[in-house]
């Protein structure tokens, strides 16, 4: 673990790691992304726009501020899955996306197969 303020003494906590036990998994990553303030983007994704020019600037700014906190998001998933398991993941646009890929293929089993990993 690292240390994200040395000042204040806060340690970083470590980002899960899918090691075959979805279900646990998912929860301390929930946790996680909870903690991170990022949860709302895995369970309503970002709103889609028709028309990101008719937008006035805090929209804009809004908007902007949802797509880096994805980002982030994003981050944190792709470090706490193992990149065969990424492979298998076809639609990776967005953090959401993530989540719901691998919710939908593993949510439920016991144990993800290593053939699978």
């Amino acid at each position: 673990m690292t240390s994200e303020g040395s000042s204040n003494g806060f340690v970083q906590p470590a980002i899960p790691k899918l090691d075959g036990h979805y279900d646990h998994w998912s929860m301390l990553m929930e946790n996680f992304l909870r903690s991170k303030e990022y949860w709302g983007l895995i369970e309503e994704g970002i709103p889609e726009v028709k028309d990101e020019a008719a937008l006035n600037e805090a929209q804009l700014k809004a908007r902007n501020d949802m797509k880096l906190k994805d980002l982030k998001a994003k981050n944190y998933l792709y470090q706490g899955i193992d990149r065969v398991v990424l492979e298998t993941i076809l639609k990776k646009d967005t953090a959401k996306d993530i989540w719901d890929s691998l919710k939908k293929k593993y949510q439920g089993t016991i144990r993800v197969k290593r053939a699978q990993l």
